[in-house]
């Protein structure tokens, strides 16, 4: 048997061959937001020349969208820097004075509220008579004390008992309730009314974790997420600041807008020797049409290099351009390969990536902003919370089309009024989001207004002057807001959902330690990610590499965790490249 000891410089490895010919691996980012940004701009740093970054849609940020109306900034997007220590994102905002004109209304050390801290919050019943703040302080601390509980199945190793069908839901719903019937000191009218609080605590919840209900959420699972220390900070000038200082420095040239990608073609050696596949054609040519009837997946064929030149991967475009390269990193959501997975990848993914992308979650939190000519709320009031009573003994979050507002968990104020002006920010999660991404701008302001009517027993609320909001989930090019570990799901998913392509040997029992990546350990100087083919030495490359924030393990669902998994994958490109760039030319 030949053996394969030699290093990647060998003049019999295909990709040193290549390589020398082209001078520099190519790398295609597909995706435009805090994970693709990173990671080109890491790249970029350090050494690697030929980098493209395909984004979809018509402008960078992804998932951070900040809209300026007047002379406020407002967030469709992102809105929190979560923690200070060690978060990189709190460190280039904070570097770059993007923190200096942030009040102490938007800060804060607890659990946050989805918007401001500032003031009191203010629960309100559909009968517009307010909770009493002795009940509301009661529950708060009694929903606290079981949503700690919820944290140990995961930290301790608590087993999950069967009543509560793994579900964070579940489990909240019958524990808090068991508590407040057992409580000999409320009378059945205080009883009643913690009672149907508890719907409206766990609609605040699963627009957090940007689930449909809480009642998805895997409760074994739901501790591993880990909450960085320290203060979490709004940025006044807007969230996308940190977007254009990680856009900074990375040439124009580099990132192409309104370039959709329709499939990846990987594993191309392979490809070949099966029959004809995909080839390359030349760059910025969008005349070439793929006839009549063409499938996802099928593309524009044409002559094909020398056999030296042959590339690793194709990158087909919606356009019918295709790019070629040595090695894909995909930062697109976990929404869009739920949707797109099967067509995306030729050949298709394995099975273990598509049962994690199946059993890991996403769902849709939306924001719908109101600004008023005056506040109609007391000037101490931070936001109104929605109580309905009769959502008492309800054991679920659902709700039919025609009913979506119910799913709105309240409005915040936001903080302060000389920057934003009376505006008032509502939450709604899950299916019901989705209804009203599907209503025009004039029928959520009448329902929102009917609501906010009804809850405070004043009939004479104006409408609102202007109403902005966000449809994330019917957005093709995100699916939805951010991930989750769905009921029957692990971090272990979220591992083998950020497993490079193809896959080896070492990829698998290095991958835990990629994943876990901490903050302030961006870079290392030894990527976990090993080159060479286990038993032979050859170079097997890494063809297909995975970020976003689904594919961090501790630290989905933020934007650090997006940030980190970008700095992670160019990481290993890095680390596999060390000697060439250390060569140089």
């Amino acid at each position: 048997m030949q053996s394969c000891e030699s290093s990647g410089d060998s003049a019999d490895d295909p990709l040193s061959r290549g390589l020398r010919r082209r001078g520099q691996p190519r790398v295609v980012v597909i995706g435009a937001g805090l994970a693709g940004l990173a990671a080109a701009k890491a790249l970029l740093e350090h050494g690697f020349t030929d980098v493209t970054v395909l984004e979809a849609s018509s402008r960078i940020g992804g998932r951070v969208q900040s809209v300026n109306l007047g002379h406020a900034t407002f967030e469709l997007g992102a809105t929190w820097i979560h923690g200070s220590h060690g978060n990189p994102v709190y460190h280039l905002a904070e570097a770059n004075g993007l923190l200096e004109e942030t009040t102490d209304g938007e800060r804060s050390v607890g659990r946050i509220s989805l918007y401001s801290k500032n003031g009191v919050a203010c629960y309100l019943t559909n009968h517009g008579q307010r909770v009493p703040k002795d009940v509301v302080e009661e529950f708060s601390d009694l929903y606290n004390e079981v949503y700690n509980m919820t944290q140990e199945f995961f930290r301790h190793g608590k087993p999950v008992n069967a009543e509560s069908q793994n579900s964070v839901g579940v489990f909240t719903r019958e524990e808090v309730r068991n508590r407040i019937r057992a409580d000999p000191d409320d009378p059945e009218a205080t009883k009643r009314l913690k009672l149907a609080m508890i719907q409206q605590y766990l609609k605040v919840e699963s627009c957090e974790s940007s689930s449909h209900s809480m009642d998805e959420v895997s409760l074994s699972a739901f501790g591993e997420w880990t909450e960085i220390p320290g203060a979490h900070h709004i940025i006044p000038s807007g969230f996308m600041r940190v977007v254009e200082l990680l856009a900074k420095g990375i040439p124009a040239h580099v990132i192409q807008l309104g370039k959709p990608v329709r499939c990846i073609h990987w594993d191309q050696a392979s490809a070949r020797a099966r029959g004809p596949e995909i080839e390359p054609r030349a760059e910025g040519d969008h005349n070439h049409d793929s006839g009549e009837g063409g499938q996802a997946g099928e593309g524009p064929r044409g002559s094909g290099p020398d056999e030296d030149e042959r590339w690793p991967v194709m990158v087909e475009c919606e356009d019918c351009e295709v790019v070629p390269a040595d090695h894909v990193i995909v930062t697109v959501s976990l929404g869009v390969l739920k949707r797109q997975y099967p067509s995306f990848f030729r050949p298709g993914l394995p099975t273990e990536k598509v049962a994690a992308i199946h059993r890991l979650g996403i769902g849709t939190t939306d924001k719908i902003f109101l600004e008023f000519e005056e506040p109609f709320w007391g000037a101490e009031c931070n936001s109104l919370q929605f109580v309905w009573e009769d959502e008492a003994e309800s054991c679920t979050l659902t709700y039919p089309p025609e009913l979506w507002y119910r799913k709105i968990c309240g409005f915040d104020v936001l903080y302060p009024p000389e920057r934003y002006g009376h505006v008032l920010s509502g939450w709604i999660c899950g299916e019901e989001a989705l209804v009203m991404e599907r209503c025009d701008d004039e029928a959520v302001a009448e329902v929102c207004t009917e609501m906010l009517r009804q809850f405070t027993g004043n009939p004479n609320i104006p409408k609102p002057r202007r109403i902005l909001r966000s449809a994330w989930g019917s957005n093709p090019y995100f699916r939805g807001s951010y991930s989750y570990t769905q009921v029957g799901s692990s971090g272990a998913d979220v591992e083998k959902l950020a497993k490079p392509l193809p896959y080896t040997e070492s990829s698998k029992s290095a991958l835990g330690s990629a994943t876990k990546q901490q903050p302030g350990h961006l870079l290392p100087s030894k990527g976990p990610e090993q080159s060479l083919h286990p038993d032979r030495g050859c170079r097997k490359p890494m063809q297909v590499l995975f970020s976003g924030e689904a594919t961090h393990r501790k630290y989905y669902s933020t934007t650090h965790g997006a940030l980190l998994s970008g700095q992670r994958e160019a990481a290993r490109l890095i680390e596999m490249y060390r000697d060439l760039f250390q060569q140089g030319p």
